[in-house]
């Protein structure tokens, strides 16, 4: 057996998190509303944005993610460690949809599929 397999928990502990931290944002910018980059706007836009709770929490989730990639990539092959991410569109589309109510229509679902199909390759190999 591969011994990349045996570092999985860190990944997806990576992939959670990173998870998390996308849910908080998209939490927190709910309450704000739509983010407007025009350049008169922008300090307000940050101050707004440093004052939201969720989105506080959400820069910890990515720091936190961060820290168990760097430590994924003192382990494992980047090559097997990155595919495996993208478990975080699976989870964070499901996500999406139970929490906010967003829409995961036939097309996302057969991508999620393809995905997962990919995952699954990718952890074999």
């Amino acid at each position: 057996m591969n011994k990349a397999v045996y570092y999985l928990p860190l990944i997806f502990a990576c992939v959670a998190f990173n998870t998390l931290a996308q849910i908080s944002l998209k939490a927190g910018l709910r309450g704000i509303g739509y983010i407007d980059f025009n350049i008169t706007k922008v300090i307000n836009t940050c101050l707004q944005l440093l004052k939201s709770p969720f989105i506080l929490i959400g820069f910890i989730f990515y720091a936190l993610s961060l820290v168990f990639w760097i430590a994924c990539l003192s382990r494992v092959e980047v090559s097997y460690a990155y595919p495996l991410t993208s478990l975080g569109y699976v989870f964070t589309a499901f996500t999406g949809f139970m929490l906010f109510q967003e829409d995961l229509n036939l097309i996302r679902l057969l991508g999620i599929i393809v995905i997962m199909g990919g995952v699954y390759i990718v952890s074999i190999s």
